[in-house]
């Protein structure tokens, strides 16, 4: 019952769907919560046909606990939500990288603080992704800033999730998501799935190897495993050891920072040109059309928030004079983008913000470009 290669006309949210059970999404738990609800209704018509399970949880907090279960015994799982459902989210994310849990979130993004704006758009959860959760601790993000991306980011969510054995997040918003595009299912799509232990586990099952990251014991397979949100040894128990703390840590952290060049990505249009816009999700459309109206400026369109593509944008922005943040909050990754170009030279950083709940258009980006001279 999955989509046939070919092309489609969807809203980003059923392409989200779509490309979620392409993935192998076996378990979905989620609350109803605009402008992420058509995933939960999309996936409550498309699990049954696909042999999967769709739990319509009390809330958000029992939503992701329920993913995380069921991770553990074999599936992939995902749920979606929006900005206050996220927050309610965030304890648990924190036990799912402590515990090396790999689940899909996907935050559809709205205007905030608290209830905000519910039915319009915003990028005010991006800080929230990284840093929602108390102590250190890895997760990734990605940016779709079209429908083809919604549907081949949730792919690579799945995708890193597995292979990493980490949170992974969709950070898309509420006009990416409901906004209706083409996308196209190729022909051939690159799947991973986890590593398994096949061994019956005992006293060893946070074992680790050269990639940091361990093959995943599955529950109700003969199999001994203690998983705790504490910090623990290899077995799995609780311990308070300070080495052993600092190794666990530092080795999450690591899992991730170490494999950066697969997780990080970015589009760069006209790459080092004098001006350079950096954006992601919806504000790249605007940011598209200002480009095009100069031949000094280019864009570079993130797809990975986090871990920060600092590399990749070092490339794409090196040579440049005049670099210009474009953001949907007060300025979220202003801060990461002002590092990495004011390291490369550059003697102008940015910021074009917006939060009323509208997308920039791309005369104000014009307009703003012009004030830089």
């Amino acid at each position: 019952m999955r989509l046939p290669p070919g092309s489609y006309f969807m809203q980003g949210n059923e392409a989200c769907v779509e490309g979620a059970l392409w993935a192998g999404l076996t378990f979905y738990a989620g609350y109803p919560i605009t402008p992420s609800t058509e995933i939960a209704e999309g996936l409550a018509m498309r699990m049954p046909e696909e042999g999967g399970t769709f739990l319509q949880m009390e809330d958000e907090i029992a939503s992701i606990s329920a993913i995380i279960g069921a991770s553990w015994a074999g599936a992939k799982a995902m749920t979606a939500t929006s900005g206050p459902g996220f927050s309610l989210m965030q304890e648990s994310i924190g036990y799912a990288a402590m515990t090396e849990t790999p689940i899909v979130i996907v935050d559809v993004m709205r205007g905030g603080p608290s209830t905000g704006l519910p039915t319009m758009v915003g990028q005010g959860d991006v800080m929230q992704a990284k840093y929602g959760s108390h102590g250190d601790y890895p997760v990734i993000a990605l940016s779709p800033s079209s429908v083809q991306d919604m549907f081949d980011l949730t792919i690579r969510a799945f995708n890193l999730s597995e292979r990493y054995r980490v949170p992974t997040m969709v950070l898309s918003d509420a006009e990416i998501g409901h906004m209706r595009g083409k996308f196209i299912v190729p022909r051939t799509l690159e799947i991973v799935n986890r590593r398994i232990r096949t061994d019956r586990v005992w006293h060893d099952g946070f074992a680790y190897d050269e990639t940091l990251v361990p093959k995943m014991p599955i529950f109700g397979k003969g199999s001994r495993v203690h998983v705790t949100g504490l910090s623990h040894d290899i077995a799995g128990y609780p311990t308070s050891n300070v080495e052993v703390h600092e190794e666990l840590v530092r080795r999450l952290q690591e899992k991730v920072e170490r494999h950066s060049d697969d997780i990080c990505s970015l589009v760069a249009h006209r790459p080092g040109s004098r001006r350079m816009l950096v954006s992601y999700g919806s504000p790249s459309f605007a940011a598209w059309e200002a480009m095009m109206q100069s031949e000094d400026v280019g864009l570079v369109d993130l797809k990975t928030l986090w871990p920060f593509p600092s590399k990749l944008l070092a490339q794409a922005i090196s040579g440049s004079s005049d670099v210009i943040m474009i953001e949907l909050n007060l300025g979220q990754m202003f801060r990461e983008v002002q590092r990495v170009a004011c390291d490369e030279g550059c003697r102008k950083v940015r910021l074009f913000s917006k939060v009323g709940g509208e997308v920039p258009r791309p005369a104000e980006i014009i307009g703003f470009l012009k004030e830089g001279g």
